[in-house]
């Protein structure tokens, strides 16, 4: 089997691509930025340069492929319309070069971001129609509605709070656990649901696989559901601490989401701070159920959050990285 891979240097992607050459698949990976590529080590991976706004590069990669892998995609952005950029609008360009392969499957990653979020002790499930609170989610869903549109077969598979090794996002939770007092959004009781990222390389790989799969839309997590709270012990626990969580009031969270995004914005950065996230942040619960993925595929999330974060955290250690 040839998978065509986009966003395989990314920390998901970088588990994917592992998965994908432990069963024999020869991996070819759209990449923007050769150092990154280097620093995976990878020696059995064919590379495409490129991004998604690149056709040329987009068609080679899906020359001759079985299986494309979307996870290329942009988690800040200034704006609604650059994320659209990305995540909308190349999408439409991959799919456009996917269109003439004979796929076996296009399977896309989105994100419960484009779900919405959801009320506690309630995980929603397929069922339920999007309703997306942020620009990412909007984005992440317009994704989706050209993939659903388009004569291929294709599986959708949402994640809600992946962590892992090769994250630099919730490495920073790790960061500030360490130093023995934990900020959260809130007063802490935000539920979640959360996959590792080894488990969701494998439920990419079940959705592409699986033909009781094609054409459906499926979320992937762990059954267990936490809190913002429990997050930050288990994070703690994993690097030696128990630390002192101060809640942020929402009108305090909403000052600072704008300020920051606000400054990020004048200089011509982004972040993942921005007002526009304070919907998620302070929404009561983000939690989804994977039912419908396990009974068609019989992939479950094997890796419960404290194995996963002591395992991230001594990752993170080796590699110097905390």
């Amino acid at each position: 089997m040839k998978a065509f891979v986009t966003g395989g240097t990314g920390f998901v992607g970088a588990h994917l691509v592992r998965a994908l050459l432990e069963r024999g698949y020869q991996v070819t990976c759209l990449v923007r930025s050769p150092g990154k590529a280097a620093a995976l080590g990878w020696d059995r991976v064919r590379m495409v340069h490129g991004d998604l706004s690149d056709p040329t590069a987009l068609r080679e990669g899906c020359a001759g492929t079985d299986v494309v892998f979307h996870l290329a995609g942009r988690i800040s952005a200034r704006d609604l319309r650059d994320f659209m950029t990305v995540n909308r609008d190349g999408t439409a360009e991959l799919l456009e070069a996917a269109a003439p392969e004979p796929l076996a499957r296009f399977v896309y990653l989105s994100s419960l971001a484009a779900g919405g979020p959801t009320v506690p002790g309630r995980p929603i499930d397929e069922s339920r129609p999007p309703a997306p609170v942020t620009d990412y989610g909007r984005s992440k869903l317009a994704g989706e509605v050209l993939v659903r549109a388009a004569a291929l077969p294709w599986t959708i598979v949402r994640a809600p709070v992946v962590y892992g090794e090769w994250d630099r996002e919730v490495l920073k939770l790790f960061k500030v656990a360490r130093t023995g007092v934990a900020p959260v959004f809130g007063d802490g009781s935000q539920e979640l649901s959360v996959v590792y990222a080894g488990d969701l390389a494998q439920a990419l790989i079940a959705a592409a696989t699986t033909p009781a799969a094609a054409r459906k839309v499926y979320y992937a997590a762990h059954p267990v559901t936490t809190t913002s709270r429990g997050l930050v012990r288990a994070v703690g626990g994993a690097v030696g601490r128990t630390p002192r969580i101060v809640p942020l009031p929402p009108p305090l969270v909403r000052a600072l989401l704008w300020t920051i995004g606000t400054l990020a914005h004048l200089a011509g950065r982004t972040t993942l701070l921005s007002a526009d996230k304070a919907n998620e942040f302070l929404a009561p619960a983000w939690t989804c159920r994977a039912d419908a993925l396990t009974a068609d595929t019989g992939w479950r999330a094997q890796t419960d959050l404290e194995a996963g974060v002591y395992r991230t955290a001594a990752w993170y250690r080796a590699q110097a990285w905390l």
